[in-house]
């Protein structure tokens, strides 16, 4: 399982001054994220083209689109920057921001049906793809969206079906 470990990087260290040191500043030291998948792909910009390209998927699919209430689709795309690079062991900013993921109590509102999830699946392709990984980074991310996405699926396709 991918490490989660880490706290967020700070392209350039930022002085901040602690309580209790009077004007000595505290530089927070850059993490390396080297030892992680994260890490390994390109971190952070690999991650945002990822997810950005699959959001341009969400707005253009009418299905997905309708699960957003946002007419901005920019919060939603941030939150699922954050909770992907914590994922893969990226910064710890989606816990310290939103919690414990909770993934299946967050989606359990919308009704996910294998069509929906198949057409996030389709999102998610398009944006895997344009994140260039190598085969084996690819193969791994790509196991994890399919058993995510299937972990989702609550709503059976055809209402008159049961799951």
């Amino acid at each position: 399982m991918p490490s989660t470990s880490g706290q967020s990087p700070t392209a350039n260290a930022v002085p901040d001054a602690s309580p209790g040191t009077g004007d000595t500043p505290v530089t927070a030291e850059p993490v390396d994220y080297s030892d992680t998948f994260y890490g390994q792909v390109g971190g952070h910009e690999t991650f945002k083209k990822m997810i950005h390209v699959f959001y341009q998927g969400i707005a253009a699919d009418p299905l997905l689109r309708a699960m957003y209430a946002e007419e901005d689709l920019g919060p939603a795309e941030h939150r699922m920057l954050m909770f992907i690079e914590q994922y893969w062991g990226g910064p710890r900013t989606y816990l310290e921001e939103r919690g414990h993921p909770r993934l299946r109590m967050r989606h359990v509102p919308f009704a996910v049906t294998p069509e929906a999830r198949d057409r996030w699946l389709a999102a998610m392709r398009k944006g895997v793809d344009a994140a260039e990984l190598s085969p084996m980074h690819e193969a791994t991310i790509w196991d994890y969206m399919e058993r995510a996405a299937a972990s989702l699926v609550n709503a059976p396709s055809d209402p008159a079906q049961a799951l």
